[in-house]
């Protein structure tokens, strides 16, 4: 195997990503652009999706980090709007385009455009929620839009199933359509709950860090592997097993956590880099497949399906926001403050993403008898083209119309009061916890080392309330700015000084690295401090 390729588009994925940092284009739309002008460049490879690859290997392990990240709790708060998006919206949009696309192209029958509604229903909130936290947006959106990703694709993918035993001549019963979807879901979600608590547990009990992210990182194929060898959803066991280590990570060992925060981090920017590279680098094929379509007609086809994509979301969502609530004043009471602007923005953050891709060219060349499965390339034609017209343009213009609407964004003041009281509690605790324990005579120490205890407590408890303090005039930094930034200076001196020493043969490398370790932990908590800010 040649791995020049493999390692060329890792390389250039991640250099475009990186770059798209300076910029006000979002990274997953410039590297779809990358891709699309990537895919005629003479001598690029033919990077052809493979959704052997995509779904059991690339899509487990973006689940996983995104299902982490989610807050249990507000994902809990607001199961009712991400149900009705992740499951209700996919069947209503499958069904929706499907029928559409049926009446639309001569000769497509029903069940073929079916499989090409259930292959374009659902969104990627990728590119939305990067958007969203960006801009400050409301936290309600963000979980509503981050919530609709982690499930969304656990339904399509059941959808399509269905469909395209339909479509390929296997025959399909109403009732063998709701046991299909009963499977997926509760085997899905039955898989997760066995598997979070014993993986849990093995986290908990493992005291070498290196093992411990080993488990991390095998633990999104485990879940997804297992749930589909018993036909069920992969992408619910996955995202339950998640969204349980993600509320229960502060119960394992601090140095897997940093760690771990560290290694998915890189994961998950290389895996979501190459995904939105090979989605633009699927043009030439696409277009080359087309076959008996012109492409005047498919391009015209694909208009009106992009316009249904987006008009059917629409259709779902505003009616699903305020018709509950009109009928069930527990709703209004738990969901105060829903005006219009938040289903226009949730409604237009509807980008569809590489695992629409995946799904369509999993469908198989050929029907039960031996015939060419009908329109197959004009479905992978029409897929993408709605894959990358909701990128681009609602991608590009999201933004925009998020400031236009002017809805109130997080206060990053009270956020930061909020923060500071949150600390000054646990202080308060701290201080009684560390009084408590030199009262022992076991916890004996020289009054000097007990001091510098109570000063690391004091320095955690006013480091958020100096963020809130008056700012210098000359440096424009707040004390707190300073501090870091001469820690920072203070730790790269006595940097050099072990690199000189080292260098000099007064102490050996193990010894270096011993001691850059410590300096490294000192620095990374005063680089992640600015971050938060």
């Amino acid at each position: 195997m040649d791995a020049v390729p493999l390692v060329a588009l890792i390389a250039v994925s991640a250099a475009v990503a990186g770059a798209a940092r300076r910029t006000p284009v979002p990274a997953p739309l410039l590297l779809v652009a990358a891709g699309l002008l990537a895919s005629y460049i003479p001598g690029v490879p033919d990077y052809t999706l493979d959704p052997h690859i995509v779904l059991p290997l690339i899509l487990p392990p973006l689940l996983h980090t995104a299902a982490v990240d989610s807050s249990y709790l507000d994902l809990r708060a607001n199961i009712r709007p991400v149900a009705l998006l992740s499951v209700g919206y996919v069947l209503f949009a499958t069904v929706t385009v499907g029928y559409l696309a049926y009446l639309l192209v001569p000769d497509l029958p029903l069940t073929a455009a079916l499989v090409l509604g259930a292959v374009v229903a659902p969104p990627d909130a990728v590119a939305a929620t990067a958007i969203a936290r960006r801009l400050g947006l409301p936290n309600r959106i963000t979980t509503i839009l981050q919530g609709e990703s982690l499930v969304n694709d656990a339904t399509a993918i059941t959808a399509f199933k269905v469909a395209l035993a339909a479509a390929i001549g296997e025959g399909v019963s109403w009732s063998g359509a709701i046991g299909e979807f009963a499977l997926a879901a509760v085997g899905g979600i039955g898989v997760g709950l066995v598997l979070m608590v014993p993986i849990h547990w093995l986290r908990t009990h493992l005291r070498e860090p290196l093992l411990q992210n080993t488990l991390s990182l095998l633990i999104p194929f485990v879940a997804y592997a297992v749930a589909e060898q018993f036909h069920a959803s992969g992408v619910l066991a996955v995202v339950v097993v998640a969204l349980f280590l993600g509320h229960r990570a502060w119960q394992v060992d601090f140095a897997t956590r940093l760690q771990e925060e560290a290694v998915w981090r890189m994961v998950s920017f290389i895996l979501e880099s190459v995904v939105f590279a090979l989605i633009g680098l699927q043009l030439a094929y696409v277009v080359r497949e087309l076959g008996g379509y012109e492409v005047g007609e498919a391009l015209w086809y694909a208009l009106v399906v992009f316009v249904a994509v987006v008009v059917a979301r629409f259709v779902w969502v505003f009616p699903s926001t305020f018709v509950p609530r009109k009928l069930s004043s527990r709703i209004r009471e738990r969901e105060p403050g829903v005006d219009w602007r938040a289903p226009v923005i949730v409604g237009w953050a509807g980008m569809r993403g590489v695992v629409s891709l995946a799904i369509a060219f999993s469908i198989p060349l050929t029907v039960e008898g031996g015939e060419p499965f009908p329109a197959r390339n004009l479905v992978l034609f029409l897929t993408f083209t709605t894959v990358i017209g909701t990128l681009v343009v609602q991608g590009l213009t999201l933004p925009p119309l998020i400031r236009a609407l002017g809805l109130p964004r997080r206060d990053p003041h009270a956020l930061t009061l909020a923060e500071a009281q949150a600390q000054s509690e646990a202080s308060r605790a701290a201080e009684e916890r560390l009084e408590a324990l030199l009262a022992d005579e076991h916890n004996t120490l020289p009054q000097p080392l007990a001091d510098r205890l109570r000063a690391v407590i004091e320095r955690r408890r006013n480091a958020v309330w100096e963020r809130l303090g008056a700012v210098d005039p000359v440096t424009g930094e707040s004390a707190d700015d300073t501090y870091r930034r001469l820690t920072r200076e203070v730790i790269a001196s006595e940097r050099e000084v072990f690199v000189r020493l080292r260098d000099e043969r007064r102490i050996d490398d193990e010894m270096m690295r011993t001691l850059l370790r410590r300096l490294d932990l000192e620095e990374a908590a005063a680089y992640r401090e600015g971050q938060e800010d």
